[in-house]
């Protein structure tokens, strides 16, 4: 048995049930909150660096300053780098289906755009459709884990363009008229481009783990061609039915998930009802490679920013 695992068998502080054999847990009989013991928030980051992402349901309790009260208790809040924050909080992001913002259906990791993006995304179901609405997650580490040596050590030299900016016609098809102004006129305001390695060392386990999702533009030094087919090869391993959870949301509902190591989907499959979700995510770190360097972003048509060594 791992260290990891071992830590989270060891500590009884919390109800767990196995959702599926690769990622997701729920987590029982707990209710979040600014009160929780630093014994209770230690034992939800082994859950999270276990079961990838936790669940747990009728968190009613919870409000906007309550969330964020609690998702300190993790880190430093980060706002979204382009989207505005919700009135009245920190960083509160608010997923809007009827806006234009909040069917986030392409696979992703949150903010793969920037370099150091964020570690933990914690999300509160506010309105929740009567049918559909699901999110699924993937384990990015077992992804790595099922490739073959000879792509494990393809995908470890590979290094790849993420963008903000991206041709929303087609990889989102379905996008209605506000979606593709949403896109424009928010999402894609500021402009960014970040090389991040295609395998990163997780900072927290050590693991290998892939850095994919529909952010990615091309891998440096291929074609778009190439690109588009490495990227193919790649995904599929990640988003294979034996490394992921689906998550059926009821109102109070929330997720807890490692954004360093998945990645997510919310299904598009309830028509013209609304959904509205709210996201506090916390800060993370610029990824390091397997041979030790790091993540750089550039703003488009602005300097170039590398993190510190």
């Amino acid at each position: 048995m791992s260290s990891v695992l071992k830590e989270v068998a060891n500590n009884n502080s919390l109800k767990l049930r196995r959702l599926a054999g690769r990622i997701g847990a729920e987590v029982q009989d707990l209710k979040l909150g600014t009160d929780l013991k630093a014994e209770d928030i230690g034992a939800l980051k082994a859950a999270l660096r276990q079961h990838r992402v936790i669940f747990l349901r009728d968190q009613h309790q919870l409000d906007d300053a309550a969330q964020e009260g609690f998702a300190r208790l993790f880190g430093e809040l980060v706002p979204h780098p382009t989207e505005k924050v919700r009135a009245g909080s920190t960083a509160i992001l608010e997923l809007d289906a009827a806006s234009g913002n909040g069917k986030a259906d392409q696979w992703h990791t949150d903010v793969t755009f920037v370099d150091a993006y964020p570690k933990y995304s914690i999300l509160r179901a506010v309105e929740i459709p009567a049918f559909g609405g699901d999110t699924v997650w993937a384990n990015t580490a077992a992804g790595y884990e099922d490739l073959s040596p000879q792509l494990k050590q393809l995908a470890e030299n590979l290094w790849a363009v993420h963008s903000n900016k991206y041709d929303c016609a087609a990889q989102r098809p379905r996008a209605n008229d506000a979606e593709r102004k949403h896109y424009q006129d928010v999402f894609a305001s500021t402009q960014y481009e970040t090389e991040h390695p295609v395998v990163r060392i997780h900072p927290d386990t050590g693991e290998k783990v892939l850095v994919l999702g529909y952010f990615i533009q091309r891998f440096v030094g291929h074609s778009n061609t190439d690109s588009a087919h490495l990227f193919s090869l790649l995904q599929d391993h990640v988003i294979r039915l034996e490394n992921t959870v689906r998550w059926s949301w009821r109102k109070g509902d929330v997720a807890i998930w490692d954004n360093q190591s998945t990645q997510h989907y919310a299904l598009n499959d309830y028509g013209d009802q609304n959904r509205i979700v709210r996201r506090s995510t916390i800060a993370g770190e610029v990824p390091v490679s397997v041979d030790g360097r790091r993540s750089v972003t550039r703003i488009i048509g602005g300097p170039s920013r590398q993190a510190a060594e």
